[in-house]
């Protein structure tokens, strides 16, 4: 099974379980894909892993939201005050439907977790 058909299978079974969620993971999965042409992505730990050279964030379906997981997000700044977490590297940010990614600024955060990877 390839990587294309694992992240296939993996996006099926959540639909299967919650459309909602589904259509929560395909947007913010676009999101991230679209912040630059190296970014790879793979099914890890239960979920979407991305990465440019390496890991920069995740994403995961639980039962009551989707998690956007970033590898190292301590050292993000937060000026939405989203970021959750008091791990010595890790943050994450809880989406409940697809509107929150707009309107907790998903997008800045994914772009400043890509960039930080990128400089390393």
């Amino acid at each position: 099974m390839t990587i294309n058909d694992r992240v296939a299978a993996l996006l099926e079974d959540i639909r299967l379980v919650d459309p909602d969620q589904h259509a929560l993971v395909s947007r913010l999965r676009a999101v991230i894909l679209a912040v630059g042409p190296e970014v790879t992505e793979e099914v890890k730990y239960g979920g979407l892993l991305f990465s440019a050279g390496r890991p920069f964030c995740g994403v995961f379906a639980y039962r009551q939201h989707v998690s956007l997981e970033f590898s190292e997000g301590a050292g993000l700044a937060d000026p939405g005050q989203v970021l959750e977490g008091t791990g010595k590297y890790r943050r994450h940010i809880k989406l409940r439907s697809v509107d929150d990614i707009a309107g907790k600024q998903v997008g800045r955060y994914i772009d400043a977790a890509f960039n930080d990877v990128r400089r390393q």
